[in-house]
Protein backbone atom coordinates (compact mmCIF):
# COMPACT_ATOMS: atom_id res chain seq x y z
CA UNK A 1 0.00 0.00 0.00
CA UNK A 2 1.08 3.60 -0.97
CA UNK A 3 2.58 5.24 2.28
CA UNK A 4 2.81 2.46 4.14
CA UNK A 5 6.09 1.34 5.84
CA UNK A 6 6.36 -2.67 5.87
CA UNK A 7 7.63 -3.10 9.09
CA UNK A 8 9.58 -5.98 10.32
CA UNK A 9 10.88 -6.26 14.24
CA UNK A 10 9.10 -6.42 17.41
CA UNK A 11 5.54 -5.61 17.59
CA UNK A 12 5.83 -2.54 19.52
CA UNK A 13 8.62 -1.00 17.37
CA UNK A 14 6.23 -1.84 13.90
CA UNK A 15 4.04 0.66 12.43
CA UNK A 16 2.27 -1.15 10.06
CA UNK A 17 -0.61 -2.24 12.09
CA UNK A 18 -3.98 -3.63 10.42
CA UNK A 19 -7.39 -4.26 12.43
CA UNK A 20 -10.67 -4.89 12.22
CA UNK A 21 -13.08 -2.39 14.56
CA UNK A 22 -16.56 -3.79 15.53
CA UNK A 23 -19.45 -1.71 17.54
CA UNK A 24 -20.78 -2.87 20.61
CA UNK A 25 -22.93 -1.42 23.24
CA UNK A 26 -20.13 -1.78 25.80
CA UNK A 27 -16.25 -1.70 24.06
CA UNK A 28 -14.28 -1.92 27.22
CA UNK A 29 -16.31 -5.43 27.90
CA UNK A 30 -16.28 -6.71 24.74
CA UNK A 31 -12.48 -6.17 24.37
CA UNK A 32 -12.19 -8.44 27.66
CA UNK A 33 -14.04 -11.85 26.22
CA UNK A 34 -12.13 -11.35 22.90
CA UNK A 35 -9.28 -11.22 24.96
CA UNK A 36 -9.90 -13.94 27.54
CA UNK A 37 -11.18 -16.16 24.16
CA UNK A 38 -7.42 -15.52 22.19
CA UNK A 39 -5.50 -15.43 24.72
CA UNK A 40 -4.69 -12.34 24.02
CA UNK A 41 -4.18 -8.98 25.90
CA UNK A 42 -6.22 -5.54 26.06
CA UNK A 43 -3.70 -2.86 24.19
CA UNK A 44 -5.89 -0.15 24.90
CA UNK A 45 -9.40 0.41 27.16
CA UNK A 46 -10.92 3.51 27.40
CA UNK A 47 -14.90 3.93 27.90
CA UNK A 48 -15.65 4.16 24.29
CA UNK A 49 -13.09 2.24 22.43
CA UNK A 50 -10.90 -0.89 23.24
CA UNK A 51 -8.36 -2.93 21.07
CA UNK A 52 -7.00 -6.62 21.56
CA UNK A 53 -3.96 -7.92 20.30
CA UNK A 54 -1.98 -10.86 19.79
CA UNK A 55 1.97 -11.47 21.86
CA UNK A 56 3.45 -10.81 17.79
CA UNK A 57 2.25 -10.15 14.57
CA UNK A 58 0.54 -6.49 13.55
CA UNK A 59 -3.52 -7.64 13.58
CA UNK A 60 -5.64 -6.17 16.71
CA UNK A 61 -9.90 -6.49 16.70
CA UNK A 62 -10.82 -3.14 17.67
CA UNK A 63 -14.58 -2.52 19.80
CA UNK A 64 -16.10 0.80 19.52
CA UNK A 65 -19.02 1.60 22.17
CA UNK A 66 -22.25 2.72 19.84
CA UNK A 67 -25.62 3.39 21.83
CA UNK A 68 -27.26 2.64 18.62
CA UNK A 69 -25.53 -0.41 18.43
CA UNK A 70 -27.66 -3.38 17.18
CA UNK A 71 -27.19 -7.38 16.90
CA UNK A 72 -26.58 -8.38 13.42
CA UNK A 73 -29.01 -11.62 12.69
CA UNK A 74 -27.44 -14.54 11.31
CA UNK A 75 -28.86 -16.26 9.49
CA UNK A 76 -30.74 -13.23 7.70
CA UNK A 77 -34.02 -13.69 7.76
CA UNK A 78 -36.39 -11.22 5.14
CA UNK A 79 -37.27 -9.08 6.99
CA UNK A 80 -34.42 -8.65 9.64
CA UNK A 81 -33.66 -4.95 10.58
CA UNK A 82 -29.77 -5.83 10.53
CA UNK A 83 -27.75 -8.61 9.04
CA UNK A 84 -24.20 -9.70 9.63
CA UNK A 85 -21.83 -8.07 7.44
CA UNK A 86 -18.69 -9.95 8.33
CA UNK A 87 -18.13 -12.89 10.76
CA UNK A 88 -14.53 -13.84 12.60
CA UNK A 89 -13.21 -17.16 11.90
CA UNK A 90 -10.51 -18.42 14.45
CA UNK A 91 -9.09 -21.97 13.56
CA UNK A 92 -8.85 -24.32 16.79
CA UNK A 93 -6.98 -27.80 17.23
CA UNK A 94 -9.82 -29.13 19.48
CA UNK A 95 -13.28 -27.89 18.74
CA UNK A 96 -15.02 -29.04 21.93
CA UNK A 97 -12.18 -27.59 23.83
CA UNK A 98 -12.53 -24.12 22.21
CA UNK A 99 -16.57 -24.45 22.54
CA UNK A 100 -16.79 -25.38 25.93
CA UNK A 101 -13.94 -22.43 27.03
CA UNK A 102 -16.15 -19.87 24.46
CA UNK A 103 -19.47 -20.47 26.29
CA UNK A 104 -17.63 -20.72 29.74
CA UNK A 105 -16.98 -16.57 28.86
CA UNK A 106 -20.43 -16.03 27.41
CA UNK A 107 -20.63 -16.79 23.72
CA UNK A 108 -23.86 -18.54 22.89
CA UNK A 109 -24.11 -21.39 19.48
CA UNK A 110 -26.44 -19.76 16.70
CA UNK A 111 -29.25 -21.80 16.05
CA UNK A 112 -27.92 -23.19 12.73
CA UNK A 113 -24.81 -24.95 12.35
CA UNK A 114 -24.38 -25.93 8.59
CA UNK A 115 -21.09 -27.89 8.66
CA UNK A 116 -19.55 -30.91 11.47
CA UNK A 117 -16.27 -29.26 11.67
CA UNK A 118 -17.42 -25.50 12.17
CA UNK A 119 -19.30 -24.24 15.51
CA UNK A 120 -21.19 -20.99 14.78
CA UNK A 121 -21.60 -18.52 17.80
CA UNK A 122 -22.29 -15.35 19.36
CA UNK A 123 -20.50 -12.97 21.10
CA UNK A 124 -22.04 -11.41 23.92
CA UNK A 125 -22.84 -8.43 22.01
CA UNK A 126 -24.63 -10.80 19.33
CA UNK A 127 -21.70 -10.46 16.62
CA UNK A 128 -21.24 -14.28 15.24
CA UNK A 129 -18.25 -15.73 14.48
CA UNK A 130 -16.29 -19.51 14.29
CA UNK A 131 -14.21 -21.96 15.73
CA UNK A 132 -13.79 -24.44 13.38
CA UNK A 133 -10.47 -27.12 12.82
CA UNK A 134 -9.33 -27.77 9.75
CA UNK A 135 -9.92 -31.70 8.78
CA UNK A 136 -8.42 -30.43 5.16
CA UNK A 137 -4.45 -30.67 4.84
CA UNK A 138 -2.47 -27.94 2.55
CA UNK A 139 -5.80 -25.83 2.36
CA UNK A 140 -4.84 -22.04 2.44
CA UNK A 141 -5.29 -20.04 5.63
CA UNK A 142 -9.05 -18.67 5.76
CA UNK A 143 -10.89 -20.88 3.69
CA UNK A 144 -11.04 -24.26 5.80
CA UNK A 145 -13.58 -22.62 8.06
CA UNK A 146 -15.35 -20.98 5.39
CA UNK A 147 -19.29 -21.76 6.53
CA UNK A 148 -21.54 -22.67 3.69
CA UNK A 149 -25.05 -22.68 3.70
Amino acid sequence: MDGRIEGTGPRGSRHDYWGVVLEAPDAPALARFYAELLGWRIASAEPGFATVGPPDGVAYLGFQTSREYRPPVWPADGGAAQQMMMHLDFEVSDLAAALAHARRLGARPATLQPQESVRVLLDPAGHPFCLYVDDTSGSSPGTAGTVTR
